[in-house]
């Protein structure tokens, strides 16, 4: 399995952005954060919105041969994680999104853009 890099995580937001997602950010976190190089973080209008939203981008990684490490969260409850390794997907209900604030716990992170 590869390990995903930079392509891999504009492609996942390109599919992101393909379904609507809201308040795309990709943030590269490879200088202020251990646990992974790269966040995606969105969101979606409802619970259906934030699962179709995974299911497309663990769908088109695992077409380019990358799998989640693991998953975390269900769509009623506002958040859903993809892991995988160096990449954390977030995809949040707008409020959920709102009091988690990883935008602003991660501020010192530069954006990636999604077009390269």
């Amino acid at each position: 399995m590869a390990a995903p890099g930079e392509t891999h995580v504009r492609h996942a937001a390109l599919v992101a952005r393909d379904r609507k997602a809201l308040d795309l950010v990709v943030l590269d976190v490879q200088g202020v954060c251990g646990v992974a190089d790269f966040f995606l973080l969105c969101s979606g209008r409802s619970t259906t919105h934030i699962q179709t939203i995974a299911d497309a981008i663990a769908d088109g990684l695992r077409a380019e041969g990358v799998r989640p490490l693991h998953t975390e969260g269900v769509p009623d409850s506002g958040w859903v994680l993809l892991d995988y390794g160096s990449l954390l997907v977030h995809i949040f209900l707008e409020d959920t999104r709102a009091y988690y604030a990883l935008e602003r716990l991660w501020g010192d992170a530069p954006s990636l853009s999604i077009e390269g």
